[in-house]
C-alpha cells in the first residue's frame, strides 16, 4: 500500500507512520543471488541458488543404528574373509557419506562390475561395486599368486570369468553378513540379483535422489582395496524410525526392538527350579555332630505343600506326586510370590 497510513491512539490523536519505499535489486545482485558470478568460477556450486539445491539433495538425518549395523557388518565381514581366502584379512569403514545417485554413477572409473541386490521386506534395491585393486588382489590370493604389495593390473580389458565368479562369491558374503547385521533390528533378506559392468545400466533410483554411500576398506596383509555399498534414502525409508534411535532399546513399549529380542530369549531361557521340602537351623555344634544315618527333623508333614524356588527366590507352592517311577510335583497356585518379589525389587 503506497502513501501514509494513519491509525488512532487511545486518547485520539492521529499518529502518522509512512512506509519505507521498496528497494530494487540490480542485476549484478541477482546474478550474485543465483549463483551467477561472472568473477568466479564457471562451474562454481558452492554459492547461490547452487548451494541451496544441492543442500536440500544432499541433507540426509544422522542414523545412530546404521552406524551400529555395519560396525558389526565389518566384524563378521573379516571373519568371513578370513575363511574365504584363507589369509590375514581386516575390514574397516572408510568413511559414510550421503550423494546424489547420478554423482555416485559418474565417479564409478572403468571396468567396473556392479552387483545389484534387492531388499525383500524393504521391496527396494542397492549395490555393491568392488574395486579393481581388490578383485586383483582376490585372485592373486586364491589362485597362488606372489605376494606383492603392488598387485598386477591389466587395463583396458573386461573381467574374465573366473574373476566375475570371484566378485558373485564376495558379494553373496557381503550380502549374507549384511542380512544378520540387520537382523536384530529388523529383519530383511538381501537377495542377489544381477551384474552390470556398465554404471549407465545400474538405475535402481532416479538421478537426483538421496543415497548413502558406505565404504568400506578391506586390507589383506601387504594389500588393501575398497568395497562400497549404495542405499537409497528410499530402501531405508521403512525403518527410518528404528535407525534414528540412538541405541537398541531406547523406545519403550510394544515397538520396542530391544524388547521384543528381550522376550525371546528369556522364553528361550533355560532355568534350574528346586523343590524344597522344609528348611531349619541348626547350631555349628550339630553339624560337627552329624554322622552316617543321623536324623535331622523337619516340620513338616507328607501332605504338606512343598516350596518351588529358582536361584533362592520363591516361585510358587506346589504338592508332591509321584508319575510312573519318577517323583513329581504338582503346582498348586500362580506364581504370585515371584510377581510380590519382583514388585519389592522394583522390576513391575
Amino acid at each position: 500500500m503506497a502513501g501514509a497510513m494513519a491509525g488512532q491512539q487511545p486518547g485520539g490523536a492521529e499518529t502518522v507512520a509512512e512506509e519505507e519505499p521498496a528497494r530494487v535489486l540490480n542485476q549484478d545482485e541477482i546474478d550474485l543471488l543465483l549463483g551467477f558470478d561472472s568473477s568466479g568460477p564457471a562451474n562454481d556450486r558452492s554459492t547461490g541458488i547452487y548451494a541451496i539445491l544441492d543442500r536440500s539433495m544432499m541433507a540426509y538425518e544422522k542414523l545412530p543404528m546404521l552406524e551400529v549395523v555395519f560396525d558389526r557388518l565389518v566384524r563378521m565381514l573379516s571373519s568371513s574373509f578370513r575363511n574365504f581366502t584363507s589369509d590375514n584379512v581386516d575390514v574397516s569403514i572408510d568413511s559414510m557419506v550421503s550423494m546424489r545417485f547420478d554423482d555416485y554413477l559418474n565417479s564409478i572409473p572403468l571396468p567396473a562390475m556392479l552387483v545389484i541386490f534387492r531388499a525383500v521386506e524393504w521391496e527396494n534395491f542397492g549395490i555393491i561395486t568392488i574395486d579393481s585393486g581388490q578383485i586383483y588382489a582376490t585372485v592373486d590370493i586364491l589362485l597362488g599368486g606372489r605376494r606383492s604389495p603392488k598387485t598386477a593390473r591389466v587395463e583396458g580389458r573386461p573381467y574374465t570369468t573366473i574373476e566375475q565368479d570371484i566378485v558373485k562369491k564376495m558379494a553373496d558374503l557381503v550380502l549374507s553378513d549384511m542380512s544378520s547385521s540387520f537382523d536384530p533390528l529388523s529383519p530383511v533378506t538381501f537377495a542377489f540379483d544381477r551384474v552390470e559392468s556398465n554404471p549407465r545400466f545400474a538405475q535402481i533410483s532416479r538421478p537426483n535422489s538421496a543415497v548413502l554411500l558406505i565404504r568400506l576398506r578391506v586390507d589383506m596383509e601387504e594389500r588393501s582395496g575398497i568395497i562400497e555399498i549404495l542405499l537409497p534414502h528410499a530402501t531405508l525409508e521403512p525403518i527410518r524410525d528404528l535407525l534414528l534411535q540412538t541405541f537398541m532399546g531406547e523406545k519403550y513399549g510394544q515397538d520396542s526392538v530391544w524388547e521384543r529380542h528381550l522376550g525371546r530369549e528369556v522364553e528361550q531361557t533355560s532355568v534350574e527350579l528346586e523343590a524344597v521340602l522344609d528348611e531349619r537351623k541348626i547350631s555349628l555344634g550339630e553339624v560337627v555332630d552329624l554322622k552316617i544315618g543321623s536324623t535331622i527333623l523337619l516340620d513338616i508333614a507328607p501332605s504338606d505343600p512343598v516350596r518351588i524356588k529358582c536361584g533362592g527366590v520363591p516361585l510358587t507352592t506346589a504338592q508332591v506326586g509321584r508319575v510312573g517311577d519318577k517323583i513329581a510335583v504338582a503346582i498348586n497356585e500362580n506364581l504370585r510370590a515371584f510377581r510380590e518379589y519382583l514388585r519389592e525389587q522394583g522390576a513391575i
